[in-house]
This record gives C-alpha cells, sequence and structure tokens, in this order.
C-alpha cells in the first residue's frame, strides 16, 4: 500500500510522486508498449524507418495521445529509431533495412499529462548470432538494474549491477547517455547511470519515478554524435543495442509501466 499522497522533492531535486501519479503513469506507459507491440509486423528488409516512424505517428493519434517527441528541441519525428551501430536517437530516414539489421525503435507519449516512455530492440529478417547475444545481454543488463530496484537502495547500485553484468559479458556500457527522471515532464532529475560503485549516488525512495534504458555495444564504450546534432553512433562502428523501461519505486520494490501488453518486449518472444 502507498502511503505518498503529496508532491515533494529531495534534497538532490527527485520528484517524489504520490499513487495517483503511478496509475497515470501506468496509463501512459502501456500506450507506448502497446504501439511497440504493434509495430513488430512493420519491421522487415525493404522497409524505411520514416515509413515505420509515419506507421508510430498514427498510431498515437489513434490512441488519443500526443507525442513527447514531435516539437522536442526541434525534433520532428514520433520516434527515435537506431539501426545497427547507431546507439541512439536515430532520426527516421528513407533507407531501407537490410535483411539481418538490428534496430531500437523508442517512443515517449504524453496521456492526460503523463509521460510514458519505452523503447526496444527488433530485427529485420534473420538475426545474426553475435547480434542475438548483443541483445540478450543488453536486455538481461536491463532487468539486472530493474531487480534492485527497492527503498534504501542506491542509483549506485543500478548502474553497477547493469555494467557488472555487461562487462562479465565482454561487453561495454555506454557512457554518453543514461537514463532520467520522469513524470509529468519528459526529463527531470536525476541522471540515471548505467555504469557505477555500488551504494553511491542518491537513495532511492517510494514514489520516485525515472527510466533505466541501458546501451551496450560490441566494442568500446565511446560514442560521437553526427551533424545532425541527434544521431549518437559507436566510434569504433561496433554494433550496440538498448532497452528501455519507465519505472516507479514501491514500498517493496518496483513497478513497471511498460511492460509489454503482449508479452512482445524481447524481438525472439516466439521462439523464447
Amino acid at each position: 500500500m502507498r502511503k505518498l499522497n503529496g508532491l515533494r522533492k529531495t534534497r538532490d531535486g527527485i520528484d517524489i510522486y504520490g499513487p495517483d501519479a503511478f496509475l497515470g503513469m501506468q496509463a501512459a506507459g502501456q500506450v507506448a508498449a502497446k504501439i511497440l507491440d504493434e509495430m513488430i509486423e512493420h519491421v522487415f528488409p525493404g522497409q524505411t524507418t520514416a515509413e515505420i516512424d509515419r506507421i508510430i505517428e498514427e498510431k498515437i493519434k489513434d490512441s488519443g495521445s500526443t507525442s513527447a517527441t514531435i516539437g522536442y528541441r526541434g525534433y520532428q519525428h514520433a520516434s527515435c529509431i537506431s539501426v545497427n551501430h547507431v546507439v541512439c536517437h536515430g532520426i527516421p530516414g528513407d533507407k531501407k533495412l537490410k535483411d539481418g539489421d538490428i534496430l531500437n525503435i523508442d517512443v515517449t507519449v504524453i496521456v492526460d499529462g503523463w509521460f510514458g516512455d519505452t523503447s526496444r530492440m527488433y530485427v529485420a529478417g534473420k538475426l545474426s548470432r553475435k547480434s542475438e547475444r548483443l541483445i540478450q545481454v543488453t536486455h538481461d543488463a536491463l532487468f539486472k538494474g530493474i531487480e534492485v530496484v527497492r527503498p534504501g537502495a542506491t542509483f549506485g547500485d543500478i548502474g553497477h549491477a547493469i555494467q557488472s553484468y555487461v562487462e562479465g559479458n565482454r561487453m561495454s556500457v555506454v557512457r554518453d547517455f543514461c537514463g532520467h527522471g520522469l513524470g509529468r515532464v519528459f526529463h527531470a532529475p536525476p541522471n540515471v547511470l548505467h555504469y557505477g560503485r555500488a551504494g553511491a549516488g542518491p537513495v532511492l525512495e517510494e514514489g520516485m519515478i525515472f527510466t533505466i534504458e541501458p546501451m551496450v555495444n560490441l566494442g568500446r564504450p565511446e560514442t560521437k554524435v553526427l551533424a545532425d546534432e541527434w544521431t549518437a553512433v559507436t566510434r569504433d562502428k561496433s554494433l550496440s543495442a538498448q532497452f528501455e523501461h519507465s519505472i516507479g519505486v514501491t514500498a517493496n520494490g518496483f513497478e513497471i509501466f511498460t511492460l509489454s501488453p503482449a508479452g512482445r518486449f524481447h524481438p525472439t518472444y516466439d521462439a523464447s
């Protein structure tokens, strides 16, 4: 039972929300997750990311929600679509997907003032073994981080759990981008790092809401942002993957707001 009824900030500037916020976040998260479920059939060799984005924009309008990204800092698309060595913030375009391409689709919607933010991986055609392993490690790393969320844990505990798992699998965690606070604004404190030292950072409290969204590279962790000032790529051109959930801290652990309604969060759900 959640006892928080108001809104306050911690000394670190992190918002503490009450139970009504959790209901609002669940509603927004489920709209975004359902849209991503419905995009599976639209990812295939020969498809363009521009067409995927067009369909997402249409589905957002049909849901009665609003895109949080159209118009955000000048961005003009309903999604970010990051293919192969693109780490995040890939801009949809006319280039066609090839067999074996992996891509992250990131969608954020606004429902009654609440922001639902989530992303997951997709595969165009046949998945290669190295891509499959990268996707699996990234997926599992996200849940390693989520599993430590509870009052009294720290944000360093989240980052340490993710980093330890990823590096134990001889991959690297991107350090240039992180998760973030969420709620009635798109981005708010804290920065949720996907690496770090156990016990470090602010202490988690019931009522905190934020994203965890590790980006994992097959090669080195360094990234660079292209001239469009959005698209981030791996410096060594190695493959990259990402999964993202929006979560809230409950009295005894966590609530994931963006769970896939159809159980399709992992791209190989049919085989699992």
